[in-house]
């Protein structure tokens, strides 16, 4: 007896199982939009905002950089660096890079 009742409980799980797969299927792709919007797509908003910044850094600029240092930006070279000054005898070359925001101007007389 059973014997029948582990067939009859087979068949019947085998008509859900087509079911559970569309719903698997629907379950990946939520997930996947829901990664782009959530992970990605706020990481390529950053990336592009960082470009435009590291391509918007000109001459006379005042800069904070990662390392904490405040200068105003004496040289641009093509190849990624600055010189920055941080005072009226001390220029620092940096890799744009390490540029963290642009100042306002007049900061550094204000600290």
């Amino acid at each position: 007896m059973n014997f029948f009742v582990s067939n009859s409980l087979a068949a019947t799980s085998g008509t859900s199982s087509q079911g559970n797969s569309y719903s698997l299927a629907i379950m990946l792709v939520i997930f996947s939009l829901l990664f782009y919007f959530i992970i990605l797509r706020p990481q390529q908003i950053r990336t592009k905002e960082r470009k435009k910044l590291m391509d918007s850094i000109s001459k006379g600029d005042e800069i904070l950089t990662n390392g904490g240092l405040i200068g105003r930006v004496i040289k641009v070279i093509e190849t990624g660096y600055l010189i920055i000054s941080l005072n009226e005898t001390t220029e620092v070359m940096i890799k744009s890079d390490f540029v963290n925001t642009i100042l306002p101007k007049g900061t550094i007389k204000a600290l």
